[in-house]
């Protein structure tokens, strides 16, 4: 249903430009309006394509997929089972969580800028 290489692309395009798409940006940029079980699909997706890029050696791109509301990943993003190179355990909203994506999101953006 969502194409793993199709919203790869659209999330190092926005890598490449610096800024983050939120979850129903990328579902309208596949086709899909947003629902909730098409937003758990492409959970379940950037958790692949996570995988991969850390097979590559890259920094993660789900990250960049936020929450229109605050700027935030979404509880999955959290809790998801991704390893968690610098061992942040703090709060998933508000200003600490805020700081912390800006700066996974930064060596995100410097990865992929110019490429």
């Amino acid at each position: 249903m969502i194409d793993p290489d199709h919203v790869e692309a659209l999330l190092q395009a926005a890598a490449r430009s610096g800024e983050p798409m939120t979850y129903a940006q990328v579902l309208n940029a596949v086709g899909l309006g947003f629902s909730r079980p098409r937003m758990r699909a492409l959970c379940k997706v950037l958790d692949a394509i996570d995988d991969r890029a850390r097979g590559r050696g890259e920094p993660e791109l789900a990250v960049l997929v936020v929450r229109a509301s605050d700027g935030l990943p979404g509880q999955g993003w959290w809790v998801g089972g991704r390893p968690r190179r610098d061992g942040y355990v703090g709060a998933w909203d508000g200003p600490e969580a805020a700081a912390y994506i800006r700066a996974v999101q930064r060596e995100t953006f410097e990865h992929w800028r110019g490429r």
